[in-house]
């Protein structure tokens, strides 16, 4: 019987590393552009340490998601933490955060095209949607606000939505209305969760 392949573990500062790459090359050339050689290269190691971290291009991608979407995680949760009084602006400016939106971006799409993929961008999805649900349920429980015509479930996907969408569109090219609709959205959470000054 084979023994297991042995792979590099967890902690290691080279897996990180590699993981950093990983990202650098999802935002400079997309998920296509990751390959071992490209990875190897970026990180100035072997396609063949790569590997070693790493035995399938999928677990490459899975580990990416795992560490971006842990860190996010832990980021939204200080921040909500920090400012438990405005929560949706604080889902606004993590959604609105380049880097983030950009990877989120390669992420679902690459989970468009990978089913194996496709799982785990769920369940961190729905990690970070209860999340921000029990923000705003806390929050809205400590001082009911008028949402207008809107549920708390559109005014969460909206929040978290229209950023995506900006950086799909800023991908191919398109900015028109970008502008005017990050400013009256802006200006309609403030009108529903006024920013009190420090």
């Amino acid at each position: 019987m084979a023994s297991p392949r042995r792979v590099g573990t967890e902690t290691s500062k080279t897996r990180d590393l590699i993981l950093n790459c990983v990202e650098r090359l999802m935002l400079e050339a997309g998920y296509a552009g990751v390959t071992y050689r490209a990875i190897a290269a970026k990180a100035g190691v072997t396609p063949g340490l790569v590997q070693y971290y790493f035995p399938t291009q999928d677990e490459v991608f899975v580990a990416a998601i795992r560490r971006r979407s842990q860190q996010n995680l832990e980021k939204l949760a200080e921040a909500l933490r920090a400012r438990p009084d405005q929560p949706l602006h604080v889902l606004w400016e993590y959604s609105r955060d380049e880097s983030a939106a950009a990877l989120t971006t390669e992420f679902l799409a690459l989970g468009n095209h990978r089913k194996s993929i496709r799982a785990e961008i769920t369940e961190w999805t729905e990690r970070v949607r209860r999340l921000q649900i029990d923000a705003l349920d806390e929050a809205i429980r400590k001082r009911p606000v008028t949402l207008g015509p809107l549920s708390q479930g559109t005014l969460l996907f909206l929040v978290t939505g229209i950023p995506k969408l900006i950086r799909l569109e800023e991908g191919v090219g398109i900015a028109s209305a970008h502008a005017e609709v990050v400013k009256e959205f802006q200006e309609f959470l403030d009108s529903v969760e006024p920013v009190t000054p420090g």
